[in-house]
Formats: structure tokens, C-alpha cells, sequence
């Protein structure tokens, strides 16, 4: 049963969003004009300059209302060994790896710590293993008839409550887009760190919320293997950078045996992981079938295909091919002799870090995630071989020309940038 301070503050943020609310405010400058009739003439000026204010607030070019104030003392004040983190999930697993990979090392810094996961990832379960608790919510393409404002509101509602119960002392956001109920409940929150983790520097013109910055604390910017410079907006938070973050370290994957017996696989094959993501298998002249085919003339091939655990099921037979829907799925890759990816942040640095010889189909229509230069590092290196435009020849001749390249892994020397920040938020923590 809740106490009376915490019953007090809810009553008192609803009013708060009640009196700021689009359809309250509009009434409110309407009923001025009632109350005081020398208003009602320029209605027809200052009501559409109104209306149009509260669309570019909806939007995010706009600044919203300011926040309650929330008190810090009592049974609102944060707890100094609890920590919230919020990542989104976009088409993969991108952001909940990130956080997955920094919170198990902070536990592993300090056991004490309680970290709870608040996500609209569905794959809760991988989350058992290291006694990591979360609150869960769908996304707004889940709920029948649900709009984008009455998401956002639901959100900041079940984030709140997350924080109302938890008192966090720090709260770690990763995403792209920062969504506007997740700004509106950790507005006001003093006592609570506010760090937003975002790969790439915040680039002028994005689509992000004019305001959305101000709302943190620190900005987290994880390095890629390719320079990210541009032409960035300005802000004055603390920012912290790291190497690329990695899930696993080289002393957590399966030896080659353990991989190849787990996925029943002939320990003298030569064996090639398959991640490209998109593309339907089953047409014929898709890149994921035209690559599986091309690598399958060698008769020594077998192939692991990559299926995502937030994905549609792969339905198809062909000789020598395994599908893999495991979590992360890198824990094998001393089974594999090499690979063909898509190009992706986390899956290119994985295969940088554990060494495996690599065909790149990098993706030349994401926006603002440079994947070919990102893949042109790899040749750069020595380890990977990158096919800009795909065409069955190209593929098959590639394809045969990754097969030539296996050889004895080549291990980079690359440092896992999730041991570095995982040091580095425990001591904020130490030093609040």
C-alpha cells in the first residue's frame, strides 16, 4: 500500500498535467475571452498562434510547459544503489545490448547495485540470468486505436510509477529518439542522474526534439571503428565516450567443439555464420538465398543462419543450413570460420573483436549509420571484404573469395568499450 507522500505527489502530478494539457490550456484562453469580452476580438489572432504553438510542442520543435517540481526528501528521495535503464528497441537488439552488456559488468563492480530494466523489448527472459528485474511496455503499434499522445501519456504514467517505487539515483536512457512521456516523467527529477546513451553526436536537423537534450545530465557517445564528425548541435552536458560496446568478452564464447556439438555441426567442417537480417529466403532471387546457395557449391560448406528472437520464423529446407534463434548469438563464434553480415553496429564490431573473417553487404539506405564506411574498416584491417552492389555473379564470386580467405583468426587487439563505462557510472554513483 502506498504511503501518503507518494499518494500526494500523484494527485498533485495529475492536476499538473491536467492544467497543462493542450485541451485545458485552449479552454482556459477561450474562457478568458468570456470573462473578459475586450479578449474576444483578437481570439481570431491569438487562438490559431496558440494552436500552432501547442502542434510544434507535440512535435518536439518546440519546448513543453515546465514539469512539477518533485520533492527530494522523504519517500521521494533516490536511493543511492539503484538505477533505472530505459532502451528502446528499434529492428534489432541494439540498444538492449548496450544496456545489457553495462549493467552485468556493473553488477559484477558491485554486487549491491539494483538495476531495473523499464523497455518496450519483449525478451524479458534473457534478463534472468543476471538477476536484473523490469518493468515492461508495448510499443503503440501493440494497442488497438492507441495514438502517439495517449502512448506517450500511458508511458510517462508506468515510468513514473517505476520511479515512485524504485527511487532510483540514475537513470540511462538508449535510444535514438527520446520519446516525450519518457521527458516529461524525469523532468523535475533532481536527485536522479539523467544520462542519455546515443551512438553518434547529435547532428543539426535531426528529427529529435528541439528540447530533448536539456532533459539530461550526460550524453554517452559509444565510439564506432569510423568517425562520426559533423556538423553538431551545441549543448553544454557532460559527455562521456567509449570503444564500441561489446556483450561478451573472448573468455565467455564456447570453444569450437562445444559450438559446433550444441548446433550439430561436423567438427571438421568449414563453417560460415549468415546474419544479413533482410530479405525473404524463400524468393529465389533474394541476397540471404542468392549468398546461401553460392556458399553451398562447396560441399565442405554448412551453414548457421542467423534468426532474430524478435523476428518472424525462417520456414524453408536446404541441405547443410542450421538456424540459429539464440541470444546473444556471438557466444558460437569460435565455432564459425568465418561470416557474412549486413554491416550493422553491434554484429560488425562483435566480429572485429573475436576475429572472424568476414563478407560485408553493408546497407547504403540507413540514414544516418554510415555502413559502408563502417565496413571499409574491415578492409582497411585485413579481415573482411565488403560487396557494395550485389548481383548473383557478384555474390558467388564473393562468396568463394571469402571461403579462400579462412584461415587462423587474426584477433585484433580491441578494447570492449562496456568495461570502461561500467567503471566509470559506478564512480558517479560513489561520488553522489
Amino acid at each position: 500500500m502506498e504511503d501518503g507522500e507518494t499518494r500526494l505527489f500523484r494527485l498533485q502530478r495529475e492536476i499538473h498535467r491536467l492544467r497543462t494539457s493542450p485541451s485545458l490550456r485552449l479552454g482556459s484562453h477561450l474562457t478568458n475571452a468570456i470573462r473578459m469580452p475586450w479578449l474576444a476580438p483578437f481570439l481570431i489572432f491569438s487562438l490559431p498562434w496558440m494552436m500552432l504553438m501547442i502542434g510544434f510542442e507535440l512535435l518536439g520543435w518546440k519546448s513543453q510547459p515546465a514539469a512539477l517540481e518533485i520533492n527530494s526528501s522523504g519517500r521521494l528521495s533516490s536511493k543511492g544503489n539503484c538505477i533505472v535503464m530505459f532502451p528502446t528497441n528499434g529492428v534489432g537488439f541494439g540498444h538492449f545490448t548496450r544496456m545489457l552488456a553495462v549493467a552485468k559488468r556493473m553488477k559484477s563492480i558491485d554486487s549491491k547495485l539494483e538495476i531495473i530494466f523499464f523497455t518496450t523489448m519483449p525478451t524479458l527472459h534473457l534478463l534472468k540470468p543476471y538477476g536484473i528485474p523490469a518493468h515492461h511496455i508495448s510499443g503503440p503499434k501493440y494497442f488497438r486505436d492507441m495514438d502517439s499522445a495517449e502512448w506517450n501519456s500511458l508511458l510517462e504514467e508506468e515510468l513514473n510509477i517505476c520511479f515512485e517505487t524504485h527511487r532510483p539515483s540514475m537513470f540511462l536512457f538508449d535510444g535514438a529518439f527520446p520519446y516525450r512521456g519518457m521527458l516529461r516523467a524525469i523532468q523535475g527529477r533532481k536527485s536522479m542522474e539523467k544520462l542519455w546513451m546515443r551512438r553518434g553526436t547529435f547532428r543539426k536537423g535531426s528529427s529529435i526534439p528541439v528540447d530533448s537534450i536539456q532533459y539530461f545530465d550526460t550524453i554517452i557517445h559509444p565510439e564506432d571503428s569510423v568517425s562520426t564528425a559533423g556538423d553538431n548541435l551545441d549543448h553544454d552536458l557532460e559527455v562521456i565516450t567509449c570503444p564500441p560496446i561489446v556483450m561478451l568478452d573472448h573468455d565467455e564464447l564456447l570453444s569450437k567443439e562445444k559450438s559446433r556439438s550444441r548446433l550439430g555441426l561436423p567438427q571438421d567442417a568449414t563453417v560460415v555464420y549468415v546474419q544479413l537480417g533482410a530479405g525473404e529466403i524463400n524468393e529465389i532471387e533474394s541476397e540471404v538465398r542468392l549468398t546461401l546457395e553460392a556458399l553451398l557449391e562447396n560441399p565442405e560448406v554448412y551453414i548457421v543462419l542467423g534468426e532474430s528472437l524478435i523476428g518472424e520464423r525462417i520456414h524453408f529446407e536446404l541441405p547443410r543450413v542450421q538456424i540459429l534463434r539464440d541470444y546473444p548469438n556471438s557466444v558460437y563464434f569460435r565455432g564459425f570460420d568465418a561470416t557474412v553480415q549486413a554491416g550493422g553496429y553491434n554484429s560488425f564490431h562483435e566480429t572485429r573483436t573475436f576475429g572472424l573473417p568476414a563478407l560485408f553487404y553493408p546497407n547504403m539506405n540507413t540514414g544516418m549509420d554510415d555502413q559502408l564506411a563502417r565496413c571499409k574498416v574491415a578492409e582497411q584491417e585485413g579481415w573482411g571484404i565488403v560487396l557494395e552492389t550485389r548481383t548473383p555473379k557478384k555474390i558467388k564470386n564473393y562468396c568463394r573469395q571469402l571461403i579462400l580467405s579462412i584461415g587462423p583468426k587474426n584477433q585484433l587487439s580491441v578494447e570492449n568499450g562496456a568495461h570502461i563505462l561500467s567503471k566509470t557510472l559506478v564512480s558517479h554513483l560513489i561520488e553522489d
